[in-house]
């Protein structure tokens, strides 16, 4: 069972705005499709004019409505641990929005058509499947949402090989908005669904992470672990979908999501080094400086990668602020551990020297000019002076993060956010205050860069669907080997074979469901129409498609005297044409192809056929984003000849070559 959606807690909230913001992003960007539809196929200047005025008031609408969006994505104090807290927030990925599926008529239709059984013994299942995906889309935040949403994962691979063959369509229409970006993709491909279940699945770990308590070790112990699994989800889900419609699903933007999960893990793991307190001691602050350094670095990656095109475009914008002032503010902490060992902790005649002098020398790649490790650590001016230049570099690193949350509109109002940056960099001043400031001017040391090194290494956990064990709602079809939707057979075809001295005229091989084999071409049974290789489905009106061979020869035993009867199918020809086109519906995303966009290009082509090989469909190569328009528009407004409209559906099914996977 999923979460009460009509619960009044703080993430219900949100994502209830999330899914009145998706429906206004899409009526938004429904008029300007019309409008640019209209300003294409118009040459009237007046009526122009009015479209253009339109379309600046429009495109100005979703602009704030992506803003609104943004800023429920940086709603990240909901997601947070109820507890006071004096740590840097988290950022949690929001669930993706779908709409309602019925799986009723088209299940029931190809349960009668492909399988020639009544579909009406097979509604409760429907059902219970109808119900797992209701209850897949306000999973609790816990372990037990986690599982329900794999074992719907799961489920879909059975219906997928069950109900939905290659080669045509279902007529189910699965609808997801993008996460970000608030904008609907529409498909009848199986596999849209199941990568979003994926990115839910990420999405719910990102929730249990930033919920986890990172006051008492086993809460930042659930947390590493929680951003570990995301990660590795979400890297799954790019290795596996390469060809997504959607940006929030996209590989540049999932790569960028895994390195900010394995970012906010590594937090944590500082965060837990450093719970039971940091003693002020040289070799202990030698090793907070270099895992602090390590978070810095890493984050300092995350904010490069969030300002690459094309995710620059869609991330939101206080997420890429986010992971620049924690950059600044885990390298000004590393700056400040060195400079208080610099400072405070001056070479005293019973300690060990080489090892003081190994662990500096580990610190840095190279010491200011005229300086060395071990005459620094000798030296107590020297101490001083690289002490306070770096101290310097910690303060300069606090201003800049303070800067930065200043300038964002969604970061300033986080209040403990500003509480740990201005605790910081007040800290880093009454230390540098407590130095002497005789030879501020005379000083020309700039401290060197942290080499950032970490015991404590982060990687992806990979999903580990197997510990879900799930059962097939409509295991009574069959075997899934057999019983598929690749699979073509006969409709059942009843045998009557009398009893001739114990002889049946055949012999049974195979396992579940068992298989004619050897058939006499001159017994009773072939002239019944009996075939080699046919499958037995049931035995005397009893169903034995799970049964092996044993099992069905007890059965033929039970029958006495009497005729036996069984019921037989026999596989057909499985080869047809697959679809080399696909239409996805994908309202208002830029650098897509949409139905227009794929129009006009076959328009250009010209008749002799020279024209080069197209992209696969959905693509993201650099050449289909060349030729993207700016907008796409509504399948409706297609304007071309009647050959193309022919060729093409608003809704049709994703071929091979273009398929998500």
């Amino acid at each position: 069972q999923g979460c009460n959606p009509l619960a009044e807690t703080g993430r219900s909230k949100l994502q209830n705005q999330r899914a009145v913001l998706n429906q206004q992003i899409l009526r938004t960007v429904r008029m300007r499709a019309g409008a640019e539809n209209l300003l294409r196929a118009t040459t009237n200047n007046k009526v122009r004019e009015q479209v253009l005025l339109e379309l600046s008031f429009v495109n100005s609408d979703l602009q704030i409505l992506k803003e609104e969006l943004e800023g429920l994505n940086i709603s990240v104090e909901v997601y947070q641990n109820t507890q006071e807290t004096f740590t840097i927030p988290l950022v949690p990925l929001g669930l993706k929005e779908t709409k309602e599926v019925d799986f009723t008529l088209p299940l029931k239709d190809f349960i009668l058509e492909h399988y020639s059984e009544d579909s009406s013994e097979y509604e409760d299942e429907i059902a219970d499947l109808m119900d797992l995906r209701q209850a897949c889309r306000t999973p609790s935040r816990d372990e037990a949402g986690i599982e329900m949403l794999i074992s719907y994962f799961l489920q879909l691979g059975y219906v997928e090989n069950r109900f939905f063959p290659p080669t045509r369509h279902m007529g189910v229409l699965f609808t997801w908005y993008d996460s970000f970006t608030g904008v609907p993709v529409c498909q009848q491909n199986l596999l849209l669904e199941k990568a979003s279940i994926l990115f839910n699945i990420g999405a719910l770990y990102t929730q249990i992470g930033t919920r986890s308590n990172r006051q008492t070790k086993a809460g930042l112990e659930n947390a590493v672990d929680a951003f570990q699994r995301a990660a590795g989800v979400l890297s799954y889900l790019k290795e596996t979908f390469t060809h997504t419609p959607s940006y929030d699903m996209s590989p540049a933007m999932l790569n960028v999501l895994v390195k900010l999960m394995l970012a906010q893990a590594q937090e944590c793991v500082f965060e837990q080094i450093g719970l039971p307190g940091i003693r002020n001691e040289f070799f202990t602050l030698v090793k907070m400086t270099q895992e602090v350094a390590k978070v810095g670095e890493v984050y300092m990656l995350v904010n490069t990668a969030m300002n690459q095109e094309p995710v620059k475009e869609n991330i939101p914008y206080s997420w890429s602020k986010l992971a620049q002032i924690k950059s600044d503010h885990y390298k000004a902490l590393a700056h400040y551990f060195i400079a208080t060992i610099l400072c405070d902790h001056e070479l005293q005649p019973g300690d060990d020297e080489d090892q003081q002098e190994k662990a500096l020398s580990q610190l840095y790649d190279y010491m200011p000019e005229g300086l060395m490790v071990l005459t620094v650590l000798k030296d107590k001016v020297q101490r001083k002076q690289l002490g306070k230049a770096h101290l310097r570099r910690a303060i300069f690193y606090h201003e800049e993060a303070l800067r930065v949350c200043g300038l964002c509109k969604k970061l300033r109002n986080i209040d403990v956010l500003q509480e740990v940056l201005t605790a910081a960099h007040k800290r880093s001043l009454l230390k540098y205050a407590q130095q002497e400031t005789e030879d501020d001017f005379l000083s020309l040391i700039q401290a060197p860069d942290i080499i950032s090194k970490t015991e404590h290494k982060i990687e992806t956990i990979a999903p580990q669907f197997s510990k879900v064990k799930v059962k097939d709602f409509f295991h009574r079809l069959g075997p899934l080997t057999v019983f598929s939707a690749k699979q073509r057979w006969t409709a059942p075809r009843t045998i009557r074979i009398p009893c001739e001295g114990g002889e049946l005229g055949f012999s049974l091989k195979g396992g579940s469901p068992v298989q004619i084999y050897c058939l006499d071409p001159v017994c009773s049974a072939a002239s019944m129409g009996l075939k080699e290789s046919d499958y037995i489905v049931s035995v005397g009106g009893v169903d034995c498609k799970w049964l092996g061979v044993n099992e069905v020869l007890e059965k033929f035993k039970t029958v006495g005297e009497q005729p036996l009867e069984i019921e037989v199918i026999s596989c057909q020809d499985t080869a047809a044409s697959m679809h080399n086109k696909s239409a996805t519906y994908s309202v208002g995303m830029q650098k897509t192809y949409s139905l227009i966009c794929l129009a006009m290009e076959e328009d250009k082509i010209d008749q002799t056929k020279k024209a080069p090989l197209k992209l696969p469909f959905l693509s993201w190569g650099t050449k289909n984003r060349q030729k993207a328009a700016s907008t796409l528009c509504l399948p409706s407004a297609v304007a071309g000849s009647s050959q193309i409209k022919k060729k093409l559906s608003p809704f049709t099914l994703l071929s091979s070559e273009s398929s998500l996977y």
